[in-house]
């Protein structure tokens, strides 16, 4: 799978792994400007009946909050392609809205949470590498 200047989110790239819920999510994120990041993202249910590939952008309250450096807050939308193999025929274009969080425990690891709707990328929760 593959998913602020200074110590905030908006200046560092972020894997993000985890599941819960209806299934697995995996993403990447990149910064492209403070406070915005960009990146692909993977969803599927724990049946691998769904697939869903989608491009995820990301916007960070962080700065505007007075956060420390360990918490990061943010709110987003994803566009992508969804494959059903469940013959109901939903595959197709998707899309969809997050909102999620991070506490980073470390210089390098963290806790997610994210949560969506609409017909893409759902979330979860799970870890965050700095990379």
């Amino acid at each position: 799978l593959i998913t602020a200047i200074g110590a905030n989110a908006q200046a560092q790239r972020y894997l993000n792994l985890g599941g819960i819920g209806t299934g697995l999510y995996g993403s990447v994120e990149f910064p492209i400007a403070s406070p915005v990041s960009i990146g692909p993202a993977v969803y599927t249910d724990w049946n691998f009946n769904t697939l869903v590939f989608a491009a995820k952008g990301n916007f960070y309250f962080d700065d505007l909050f007075g956060l420390p450096a360990e918490w990061d807050v943010y709110l987003g939308a994803n566009v992508g392609w969804r494959i059903d193999n469940d013959n109901n025929n939903n595959s197709g274009a998707n899309w969809g809205a997050q909102v999620g969080g991070r506490w980073f425990w470390s210089d390098k690891w963290g806790l997610n949470a994210e949560f969506g709707g609409g017909s893409g990328v759902n979330g979860g929760l799970g870890v965050t590498m700095k990379f």
